[in-house]
């Protein structure tokens, strides 16, 4: 799967709940869903910058891919924490809805990279 393509998969995993959330709850409770959209469209960041990472990681040797891998795991996972801190503390964002749409879409997204990526055939794999 091209990164194109599975940034717009994920973009309307997204988008898709996200917009029926805010048609049934919008006006009941607009913080609780402006805080499940920010964690939400953080996990999808988180995602694309995997996948896209993942891809250039495969054209490289072995020592490379685990250096990226690894290294863009733990640069992501700082960005991450971070704007989880911003979001719950100068944002006010309800931790909840944030926490549980992160993670939702984290495990969400997670499986469905490692199905995209283990599907990818050896042209693919080498280009």
């Amino acid at each position: 799967m091209t990164l194109r393509r599975y940034a717009t998969l994920v973009t309307g995993a997204v988008a898709l709940p996200l917009g029926v959330l805010a048609l049934s709850l919008g006006s009941d409770d607009p913080h609780a869903v402006r805080s499940a959209a920010f964690g939400a469209a953080l996990a999808g960041f988180n995602a694309l910058a995997a996948y896209a990472l993942a891809l250039w990681a495969q054209r490289g040797s072995a020592s490379v891919f685990m250096g990226v891998v690894l290294g863009g795991m733990l640069g992501r996972m700082v960005l991450m924490l971070a704007a989880v801190a911003v979001g719950l503390g100068i944002l006010d964002l309800r931790r909840l809805p944030l926490v549980a749409a992160l993670l939702t879409y984290f495990v969400i997204f997670l499986v469905v990279e490692l199905l995209a990526l283990n599907r990818r055939r050896p042209a693919e794999n080498a280009s």
